[in-house]
């Protein structure tokens, strides 16, 4: 056998091990080391004009949707769910971690929309057959289903738990639905603006000081875990766990100032107030 033979047999499996290991596209949902790490700018932007003009038709200023116009006038929601699914892998991937959070919850919203409007009437989103679980949407060329997008994508892969005020189910307890698109540039803005909004309402936040006692929605109470990382790092307030403490602490940023040294003193017990499902319908 000729030395050069040898050489050429040495290294092709070398080669072949090379090839596959370049060029494939990052799937939505499985953690990749490189996308999590934000770029300086993106490559090409997503445009959210027909999903603001949408918002600003059929969404008032408490949030609540007015489904039977947007049934009659669907086209330019299902072509902008049809823009969502026909975003490329390495699209999605030279956007920041901004940008996919904005993208990931506006497309939640607008699928949700979906949802109800192809089911409508309907006095619950919880009537709607595996609305959450089983039915899917396009969306960066995969088809997902909402649970997907919110905990396996969302929830996984970005530390943010302020999404938890972002995404809107369609039910009268949840945040209100935001009557513009989020965008990567304006993400931390809308968020704090839409923790205001839904921590001055009854439903996402209430004092009861004659009983000492503090009540929070619902969903503190099923994804406080997120909230440890970024604001459980402080002292357990005196009476609260270390979760309590977390949700506390997120919550104190967006209180008036009364309610705040409440919120610090301690010496109250968290409880969460029952989740109305009734459809958030103007």
């Amino acid at each position: 056998m000729s030395s050069q033979l040898k050489k050429l047999l040495f290294f092709l499996p070398l080669l072949i091990f090379l090839a596959s290991c370049g060029g494939s596209p990052t799937n939505l949902g499985e953690t990749n080391q490189g996308t999590q790490e934000s770029t300086t700018t993106s490559a090409q932007a997503f445009n959210y004009q027909d999903y603001n003009s949408i918002l600003k038709e059929y969404v008032n200023a408490k949030g609540l949707v007015d489904y039977e116009r947007l049934k009659e006038n669907r086209q330019k929601l299902d072509d902008f769910n049809a823009a969502i699914g026909a975003v490329t892998p390495s699209t999605y991937d030279s956007w920041t971690d901004a940008e996919k959070i904005a993208f990931l919850v506006n497309a939640y919203n607008s699928f949700t929309l979906e949802s109800i409007i192809d089911n409508y009437p309907t006095k619950s989103i919880r009537r709607i057959p595996g609305v959450w679980k089983i039915r899917k949407f396009d969306i960066v060329g995969q088809q997902l289903t909402l649970d997907h997008i919110e905990h396996q994508i969302l929830r996984k892969e970005f530390n943010e738990p302020g999404i938890h005020v972002a995404l809107v189910c369609a039910a009268i307890s949840c945040p209100p639905l935001r009557r513009e698109a989020f965008t990567g540039s304006q993400l931390e803005q809308q968020l704090n603006d839409q923790a205001n909004q839904f921590l001055i309402n009854n439903q996402g936040f209430r004092i009861d000081r004659e009983n000492n006692a503090v009540y929070f929605s619902s969903i503190f109470k099923w994804f406080g875990e997120d909230y440890k990382k970024t604001y459980g790092q402080e002292p357990t307030i005196d009476g609260l766990n270390e979760t309590e403490t977390a949700i506390v602490n997120y919550a104190h940023k967006y209180v008036n100032p009364d309610d705040q040294k409440y919120l610090k003193q301690g010496g109250y017990q968290v409880k969460y107030s029952d989740y109305d499902w009734s459809l958030n319908v103007q």
